[in-house]
């Protein structure tokens, strides 16, 4: 039984605030189907419901954290000497979104 309705994701897309045409709804509706089916595949395993929960996928993880040291970075003026056009402590650069008009 599949609990997922063309109404259902109808509701669900407006409080995303995004409109789902009908072919998109269907489309939506056909991944929740495959993504049921998988799922009720899972809930059929032996014993499926003793297994504990993986934290991590490698058994013997361990980790360490590096120290935070600080350092000494170069100096602002330093930063800004390559850079061609600079006003106070900020750099132009070119325009990468949109057209080229100003």
């Amino acid at each position: 039984m599949n609990n997922f309705t063309e109404e259902l994701v109808d509701d669900l897309a407006a409080k995303l605030l995004i409109g789902l045409s009908k072919e998109e709804n269907k489309m939506v509706l056909d991944e929740f189907a495959i993504i049921d089916e998988n799922l009720r595949k899972v809930e059929t395993i032996p014993n499926i419901k003793e297994v504990e929960p993986m934290t991590h996928t490698l058994d013997d993880f361990t980790f360490s954290l590096r120290s935070d040291t600080a350092y000494d970075s170069i100096s602002i003026e330093d930063a800004l000497k390559n850079c061609e056009v600079i006003e106070g402590r900020e750099v132009e650069v070119p325009k990468v979104v949109g057209g080229n008009d100003e």
